[in-house]
């Protein structure tokens, strides 16, 4: 049973008193800049230079300045209030200092949606002078992006409109977190032995990897039954996020929705397009492990709750804290002493994880932190295989991080989503390949094996397969075909069958599997798992045989925040997904992963 947060020993939670020593020092942050409003405006330091902004490139500079203070203020303060919420997500005063700062947030972002309008109203000329000014010379890179979205950039007026719009547009999103989180209620389900079991979202995922066939099956049966009852509930949320992502689309002048959100980050659509070929070209690489995985298991039939359990039931690793941390520093030991010493340093005396699971804490697991502060990891950590690969890939975001926010200026420290998940899973790798080194049997080394190849299922193939899904949702929606409970069934039973192939029985819970995925409502984002796992696995190539010289291109990359547009970082980083290169490369490193484990297995 979990334990109360008292009870866990200050050395396993994160130092939020970094950020602010106390709650009451926060408040007095917070009231520093939760000023009265002056006639309806929160921020006056800002909106005095609105209309202003072709007098002179001091007056943009001194406008750009105040502005990117505030918000790193801002984000400071939202930090530690998202932290300290999520300790114990029902603690009433945390919960209050939440919401507040997120309210300020949201004002900060209305009242300044003025700003890259107004700066894009500029003629060429002035444009090109403005970047040509020595005051300016901080601001070149965020000057030439922003001057990039001008075709999709509207006038002040309705910019303002479209950020008041916000809230509105946010409405699918939320109804379906709301659903998830708080109102789907699920019944107990049944061991082999008859044995009573609570279903819940959390012990769903420990259940599909137990050995028991029939709670695995049940708790896949009852846990899609109770989605289902609302399938056209959830269908019509689908169906106004997408709505959302077009009217956007529309509004900015963009031809499709997937363009509206690939480009502002100079991502051609091709790229999305060459992830789901080159995947598709290779599918029989997962059918081949699909068949092998029931061969293994032993079954006459493959089922949909059958692709989660350890092909090695009866051997399992747990691991301390110190064990975990101990593997992981040496993991990444080729990146150099002072990587090394930095992340050790992080996991130790510097305390930016919170470690262990505590009553009221919020579940799962991020990185997350601010320009000012250390990375925060919030961890549940009990001790399995899957715990340790989490700490480590959450260690790797916070390394993205601690080297991007100390080597650029704030406007650049923030990398983009495209790039979010290779540090994360190019440390998963390096500490994949330390495993596998250090396996003392043959049946220690096939379950590390058996982990990387279903890491390896869960990230390329499966995101591709829900990029491929949302993207068909999006062109029926520009096509104006109604996204009916039938017609997304349908589309998603296609899919499945044709990801996992013959050996897999296309269990009928499996159709309505879209309807409990919350990244449908992310707009795009999934598909940058499977990109990022790729870019990651060929990182990690080059700096195991080129050493040092592709080392030291891998740090400066992760230390290179926003500063250029990913793609562009990625290139200079030996990269380019463009190309199928890197996605072949890891489609043939899972092809080998099999046969090892096929060979290993005796098969």
């Amino acid at each position: 049973m979990a334990k109360e947060r008292a009870e866990i020993a200050d050395e396993h939670k994160w130092n939020v008193a970094s950020l602010y020593p106390s709650l009451e020092a926060w408040e007095k942050g917070f009231k520093a800049l939760a000023k009265e409003k002056i006639q309806g405006v929160r921020f006056p330091e800002i909106q005095k230079f609105q209309g202003k902004m072709g007098e002179s490139p001091d007056l943009l500079a001194k406008l750009l300045k105040a502005a990117f203070e505030l918000e790193r203020n801002i984000v400071k303060l939202y930090t530690y209030a998202h932290l300290r919420h999520d300790e114990d997500v029902v603690h009433d005063v945390h919960k209050n200092a939440y919401d507040r700062i997120s309210l300020l947030y949201y004002e900060y972002d209305n009242e300044t949606s003025w700003i890259q309008p107004e700066l894009l109203q500029l003629d060429e000329t002035t444009f090109q002078m403005y970047l040509m000014a020595p005051e300016l010379k901080d601001y070149q890179v965020y000057l030439k992006k922003v001057y990039a979205l001008k075709p999709h950039t509207l006038s002040s007026d309705k910019e303002a409109l479209l950020a008041l719009a916000g809230k509105a547009l946010q409405t699918s999103q939320k109804a379906f977190s709301l659903l998830n989180d708080a109102d789907l209620k699920f019944p107990q389900i049944e061991t082999a032995t008859g044995e009573k079991k609570d279903l819940s979202y959390g012990s769903y995922l420990l259940y599909m990897q137990s050995k028991d066939r029939t709670l695995r099956k049940n708790a896949f049966v009852e846990l899609h039954k109770q989605y289902q009852q609302f399938e056209n509930t959830i269908c019509e949320l689908i169906n106004g996020q997408v709505q959302n992502h077009i009217f956007i689309a529309k509004a900015r002048h963009y031809p499709s929705a997937l363009h509206a959100s690939l480009t502002p980050h100079q991502i051609d659509v091709d790229v999305y397009h060459n992830l789901i070929k080159t995947v598709r070209e290779n599918i029989g690489n997962l059918h081949r492990y699909i068949k092998l995985r029931k061969k293994l298991l032993g079954v006459d039939q493959l089922h949909c709750h059958d692709l989660h359990v350890s092909l090695l039931p009866e051997f399992e690793k747990k691991y301390t804290f110190d064990e975990a941390k101990a593997a992981i520093l040496e993991s990444v030991s080729v990146m150099g002493r002072n990587y090394q010493a930095t992340l050790e340093k992080g996991l130790g005396e510097e305390r930016w994880v919170d470690l262990f699971e505590n009553k009221r804490k919020r579940s799962g697991a991020y990185s997350s932190g601010c320009y000012d502060s250390i990375p925060f990891i919030l961890m549940n950590f009990h001790g399995t295989l899957r715990d340790v690969m989490t700490l480590s890939h959450e260690a790797g975001h916070s390394m993205h991080s601690y080297l991007s926010n100390h080597s650029q200026p704030y406007q650049y420290s923030h990398y983009p989503i495209f790039l979010a998940e290779i540090a994360s899973t190019f440390h998963e790798d390096l500490l994949f390949r330390y495993f596998v080194e250090k396996a003392s049997s043959r049946q220690e080394k096939c379950y590390f094996l058996n982990q990387k190849i279903d890491d390896i299922r869960a990230t390329l193939f499966r995101q591709t397969q829900f990029a491929e899904f949302e993207l068909k949702l999006h062109v029926l929606g520009e096509q104006g075909i109604p996204l009916t409970p039938t017609t997304l069934k349908e589309a998603y039973r296609q899919l499945n069958i044709d990801y996992y192939g013959p050996d897999l029985t296309a269990d009928p819970e499996i159709d309505v599997e879209f309807l409990r995925i919350p990244h449908f409502y992310y707009n795009f984002y999934v598909y940058q798992y499977a990109t990022g796992i790729s870019a990651a696995s060929a990182l990690v190539q080059h700096v195991l045989t080129e050493g040092e010289s592709a080392r030291d291109a891998y740090i400066k990359f992760l230390s290179s925040g926003s500063s250029k547009y990913p793609l562009e970082l990625l290139q200079e980083a030996g990269v380019d997904m463009h190309s199928k290169e890197p996605i072949e490369k890891l489609l043939h490193r899972f092809n080998g992963f099999v046969t090892e484990l096929e060979k290993e297995m005796q098969c």
